[in-house]
């Protein structure tokens, strides 16, 4: 449960600045589009190129890759172009190799105080959040999807992370 806090507030902390795979199901691919990268150091990229209301300006994770153990630090700027109320949610899904770990929906807001943000969401923000990843993660890889959208299903964002834990790389 501690691991998906982690995982959650992550995407979270991408989110309230601004905070891949094809197992997803239908349509979807990997994206390897540099204009999809999200600037900075980290392993995000937006899921889709089209209009969204936030504008991320750089993320940067301290370390990149994340390891488990560690503190790991995310800062991030961007901005909101239209302000995000009450109501708006987060589609978010987490795969650990092929074995989906969560498909749920939850509640932005909600989530936006564990970052000690409120809605509505609005203009320019800068966040750094500190989050104890625990020992005991799982070696693998992981792929993470975050889709939000306002209570008038307006995209917000869309984003996707890989991250391998353990030896070798992803």
């Amino acid at each position: 449960m501690k691991f998906t806090q982690t995982l959650l507030s992550f995407l979270i902390s991408c989110v309230a600045v601004s905070n891949t795979l094809s197992l997803f199901g239908g349509d979807q691919h990997v994206l390897d589009d540099e204009k999809l990268t999200v600037p900075g150091d980290n392993p995000l990229k937006y899921c889709r190129d089209e209009d969204h209301l936030l504008d991320i300006y750089k993320v940067d994770l301290d370390p990149n890759p994340p390891l488990a153990g560690k503190t790991l630090t995310i800062k991030a700027h961007g901005n909101f172009t239209e302000d995000v109320e009450e109501g708006a949610y987060i589609i978010l899904e987490v795969h650990y190799g092929l074995i989906r770990l969560i498909s749920q929906t939850t509640d932005l807001c909600e989530q936006m105080k564990n970052v000690d943000e409120e809605c509505p969401l609005s203009g320019e923000k800068t966040i750094t959040k500190e989050v104890e990843l625990p020992k005991a993660i799982p070696p693998g890889d992981y792929k993470v999807k975050a889709d939000v959208f306002t209570k008038e299903k307006k995209a917000v964002v869309c984003l996707e992370a890989a991250v391998h834990f353990g030896s070798g790389k992803l």
